[in-house]
Formats: C-alpha cells, structure tokens, sequence
C-alpha cells in the first residue's frame, strides 16, 4: 500500500483537531484515510487565510469559489469530488456540535469529468486486423477467430452478444434470451441488454467467414458431435466460448496482425460505430444497429468522428 506523508502545512484549529480525533477513536477510520482528511483540512484552513477568515465562518459561495479555484488549477472533478466528501464529513460533525449553523459544503458538487471518448481503431487498423490470416495457425481456430472478428466489427456486437449466439435458431434459445445467425438472410438475431431482440445486417465478409467455420466447427469432434454445446462459437473442449476468452483470442490476434494497440472486443464495436456514421452521417441507424435505448449514449461517436476528421 502506497505511504502517504503529510507535508508541513498551516496548523489546524482546535475544531479540526477535535474532529479528526472523532474520526480516528468513534469512527475508527484507517491511518490512511485519517491522513487523508488532515490534508484536505490543511488545505481547507488554507483557503479560509486567504479570505480572512475563521475555519468555521466559511459559506457556501466560499467552497464553491475553493472548488473553481482547484478546478482552475488542474485538480480533475474526481479529485476534487473526494476534497468535498472530506470536508463534507467535517462540518456534517461540525453542526451536530452546534459550531455551525449549517453545512456550507452539503449543496456544492464537483464539476463532471469529461467522459473519455470510446477507444476505436481506424479504418486501416481495423481492415488489417480483419484481413489477417495466421497460416501457421490450428486452421480450426484460425476459422472460429476470423469469424469472430468479422461479427464483432462488421456487426458492432458485444461480447456478450457474440458468446450468446447460437449456431442455429430453436424455441430454447429464445427463451433464455439467446441469439443466433441467419446466413441465408443474412442477419444475426441478438439479444442485447435488458433482453431487447434486434436484427443487424450481416455482410458479404462476415457470412464467407462463418461459412468456413461452421464447414469445421464440429469437425474435431467426430461421432460425439451430436453432444456439441448449441452455441455458434464453442472451446475445444466443445463448450460455448466465455467473454473472458473471446478478449484473450482477440488480443493476441491483434498482436500478431501487427496492431500497435492491444484490441479488446468493445474496441471492435466502438470501431463499427464510428466508421458506420463516418461513411453514412447517420445517428439513428447506428443506434439502432448499437441496440442503444436512448440516442444520447450512440451521440459520442459524433465526437469521436469530429476528432477523426481533426486530424
């Protein structure tokens, strides 16, 4: 566990001290975490000297202009949202000796982090990664993992999606909420969250890829076929793949196609859906094939797309 220290910083009021004390001996916080609010409390302290004023004499409009300050500064709003918490804890104890009116701090919020942008490859990445053929490869599991990338990218699924897909329609599987592939259509049937059904367009690659691993996917197993999970992407023990594997395979195929950037599955959806809207500009198609409930989760990837055409 790493070692805080607490650098020499402006003596605390009385009030302070009297708090951390509750913290440690009522409380019973660790050392760490005792440590932590001395800190803030320092910094607090510190504050209030540079308006000239008491510990106990701080209004809200001065935290929220402490809080400006600190953002001002460079401190990200998680940080700063756990200053607050410390100072919170303070007067919260504060009132209920009846040092303070109020507390000033119960009403002020950090600011929002900025979402980070969805981590997507671009067009020539994701093309290599989806051409890439591992000749020295077990030619079974060259099959099975093509054809995984292939629905992953070219259908934005989830992973959880992509496992869940079986390799072939029945009342079980819808039931239990489970999808499977049309080729003949060619459409993949998924269940997303909150076990919503939708259909996504399965394209010319991604149907030769499958064709190809569903001509050897049952092949290694001989005369116990028959007892074969029903799933569409199986082991080799012929069990339905799990996501924990998917993200493994995907990883090390990513590697040696010579991608600079590990790829996780999500990756391959992010990459779906900010190319789909950077070829046809439209948000409502891509959320319907993302199986986004509301259009506001599908409307990052204008941001993402704006950072492409930035650069």
């Amino acid at each position: 566990m790493k070692t805080i220290v607490v650098e020499p910083g402006p003596q605390l009021p009385p009030e302070a001290l009297r708090y951390l004390e509750h913290a440690r001996v009522e409380k019973r916080l660790a050392a760490r975490t005792l440590t932590l609010y001395t800190l803030d409390l320092q910094r607090l302290v510190a504050f209030a000297a540079g308006v000239d004023l008491p510990l106990l004499r701080l209004q809200s409009a001065h935290i929220r202009r402490f809080v400006a300050q600190m953002h001002a500064g460079g401190r990200s709003g998680r940080g700063i949202a756990l200053i607050l918490s410390g100072w919170r804890g303070f007067f919260t104890w504060a009132a209920r000796q009846g040092l303070v009116p109020h507390n000033p701090v119960q009403d002020v919020r950090a600011p929002k982090a900025p979402k980070p942008l969805p981590k997507a490859l671009g067009v020539d990445d994701a093309v290599r990664l989806a051409d890439y053929e591992n000749t020295g490869a077990d030619p079974w599991l060259e099959a099975r993992d093509a054809a995984m990338v292939e629905l992953l990218y070219g259908c934005g699924l989830r992973v959880g999606e992509l496992v869940g897909l079986d390799a072939a329609p029945s009342t079980e599987a819808q039931r239990e909420g489970r999808g499977w592939v049309d080729l003949q259509a060619g459409e993949a049937h998924v269940f997303g969250k909150g076990s919503k059904r939708r259909s996504v367009p399965v394209g010319r690659a991604a149907v030769q890829a499958l064709q190809a691993w569903l001509a050897l996917r049952a092949q290694p197993f001989g005369a116990s076929s028959a007892r074969l999970d029903g799933a569409l992407f199986i082991g080799q023990r012929g069990k339905r793949l799990t996501a924990q594997s998917v993200w493994l395979r995907l990883r090390q195929r990513s590697q040696l196609a010579g991608l600079t950037t590990p790829v996780h599955p999500h990756m391959l959806r992010h990459s779906f859906a900010s190319h789909v809207l950077q070829s046809s500009s439209d948000l409502r198609a891509v959320q319907e094939l993302l199986g986004h409930a509301n259009i506001t989760t599908t409307q990052v990837y204008t941001r993402l797309d704006f950072q492409h055409l930035a650069k």
